[in-house]
């Protein structure tokens, strides 16, 4: 046994007992990053444990006296989560995002003083001007590891694209070759590995693993109406083993859950990245990991990488846009269960919400060019208030437009402010079409699921390209049924009630609006404020 093999071996028992042994595939990991300096994509399942892989690699590449490592991670509640496993081996591991701010001139200075060993980031803090030009110098040995949490969000293929992860490519490129890089994900099928190693470079390993997950109970139910669905949660959640979460597509579902599992007694908080002030995410994601809660009625928010081993339950009150999605999401529970049960709850209102999602995933060309015609037209740099003066676009479609032009190369920023470089652009109409498309397939295919009379598992491992997927034997279909699909009638009429007195609340506008129609900038007086309205009906109450 090499001296890095031994040292991994003993810092994984330190972290995990003394009778733990590596799964397969993780110490050829540690040792290709610490011994090769090689730069590796893992493709493995979740809870397979890839956390547990770079930080042993990073405590070793820190105990021979190189640089931390940065690890690019792309949720808030994923960030905590790995913060708190590394400190389980003794890593300084410190992060860097809009929950820290205050933090963030005590961060450089032990980045100065080589006090971190690892610091996470979000891809967005790339492109930070003041990570560029204060953070980044602070780190005074360079870079030791750097790690790529999610690596399929590199890929437009990616259920979960992210345009600031094209910045990493960039990043990668520049690194020195002695500098290893550590890329993991759980939901790469063969196109997004394809693209994340035509991107990062040839030098890429892959090291991909079986993906089923044995301790899984899936099961798929058609409920059209959202008050049968509710009536079902209503009546199964309790008897569901320990506590779980209930994704839901949009966040007004999340709070609407939620807010009807309380109604019948169920301990349950909603969970979103809207959530109302004084409201924090972190506190609910604490009571859910000490089992306080039944369950956290979610969105995406809480998904990649969140780590609660013993999570008994993931539902899904509507159908995901996809396999890849889906198979992430469930991969939340079971994780050191013999059981855990995913069930998948199909609506009517599924196709609408995914169809959006599709539509509004690119920004448009006519919005595109639109809003690089206005930065060019400026006689400086220009910020987002100025533009949105000028472009016939919502603050959030024009942001994401900038987005992407700054990822492109098109835009570039100076402070808040934005300017035309000198690259030329030209939108790539025939990318967002091919990515487009590839959405729809994707979306066919989990309509497929819902209604497969074969293994719900296997189904999931072949769309993720998975060359050992095979019947699992403990699915709904496997086992000729699984959880009871019946409703209580009783219980339904209460949910159709429930719902024809949820009405979403409209909340005020508090700033004037950036058009300077009425001569006035800033906030709006309260006594000027308009009252706080209701919705008292929304599309689709025709059928609940």
């Amino acid at each position: 046994m090499t001296a890095t093999a031994s040292r991994a071996d003993e810092l994984l028992r330190a972290m995990l007992g003394p009778n733990v042994r590596f799964r397969d595939g993780q110490l050829e990991a540690i040792l290709a990053t610490v011994d090769e300096r090689a730069r590796t994509l893992l493709v493995q399942r979740t809870g397979w444990g890839k956390s547990l892989v770079y930080f042993i690699a990073t405590k070793i590449i820190r105990e021979q006296g190189l640089g931390p490592a940065l690890l690019i991670s792309p949720l808030l509640s994923l960030m905590r989560n790995q913060v708190e496993g590394a400190e389980r081996i003794g890593i300084r591991a410190a992060r860097m995002d809009s929950d820290t701010v205050d933090a963030w001139d005590a961060i450089e200075s032990r980045l100065a003083a080589d006090e971190i060993d690892v610091l996470l980031v979000s891809p967005e803090r790339l492109a930070n001007d003041r990570f560029q030009t204060r953070t980044i110098p602070q780190i005074r040995l360079g870079l030791g590891l750097l790690v790529v949490d999610e690596a399929h969000c590199i890929s437009d293929w990616g259920h979960d694209f992210r345009p600031d992860y094209r910045r990493l490519v960039r990043i990668v490129q520049g690194l020195p070759a002695n500098v290893p890089m550590l890329a993991t994900t759980a939901t790469a099928n063969n196109r997004v590995v394809a693209d994340v190693q035509a991107q990062i470079g040839d030098a890429l390993r892959v090291s991909r693993g079986p993906l089923t997950r044995d301790s899984l109970r899936l099961q798929a139910i058609r409920l059209p109406g959202q008050a049968s669905r509710l009536a079902w949660l209503a009546q199964h959640l309790p008897g569901l083993p320990g506590s779980g979460i209930v994704y839901c597509l949009t966040t007004a579902d999340c709070d609407r859950v939620a807010a009807w599992l309380r109604h019948n007694g169920i301990d349950a908080a909603a969970y979103h990245a809207q959530m109302p002030q004084g409201m924090s995410r972190e506190a609910l994601e604490q009571r859910l990991l000490k089992n306080e809660v039944k369950a956290l009625v979610a969105s995406v928010a809480l998904g990649m990488g969140f780590d609660k081993p013993d999570l008994g339950f993931v539902v899904h009150y509507q159908r995901p846009g996809s396999l890849i999605a889906y198979y992430q999401q469930i991969g939340r529970a079971g994780r050191s269960v013999p059981e855990a049960y995913a069930v998948l709850l199909s609506g009517r209102e599924d196709d609408e919400i995914q169809e959006y999602f599709i539509r509004h995933a690119f920004p448009g060309v006519e919005a595109l060019t639109s809003v690089l015609g206005a930065v060019e037209a400026a006689d400086t740099a220009i910020s987002t208030a100025q533009l949105e003066r000028k472009v016939n676009l919502r603050r959030g479609k024009l942001e994401q437009c900038l987005k992407f032009l700054e990822v492109d190369g098109a835009v570039a920023r100076e402070g808040s402010k934005y300017f035309r470089t000198a690259n030329p652009w030209n939108p790539d109409v025939t990318r967002f079409e091919r990515v487009t498309a590839t959405r729809h397939e994707e979306l066919a295919a989990i309509q497929a699921f819902v209604d497969s009379r074969s293994c719900l598992m296997e189904f999931v491992a072949q769309a993720l390209d998975d060359p050992h997927a095979r019947p699992c034997g403990h699915c709904a279909v496997c086992r000729h049924g699984l959880l009871a699909v019946d409703i209580d009638q009783a219980i339904a009429q209460r949910a159709v009630e429930f719902l024809r007195r949820s009405h979403r609340v409209i909340e005020p506008r508090v700033r004037w609006g950036s058009t300077g129609l009425v001569g006035r900038t800033g906030n709006i007086a309260a006594e000027l404020r308009a009252s706080t309205g209701q919705a008292l009906c929304m599309w689709g109450d025709a059928g609940w």
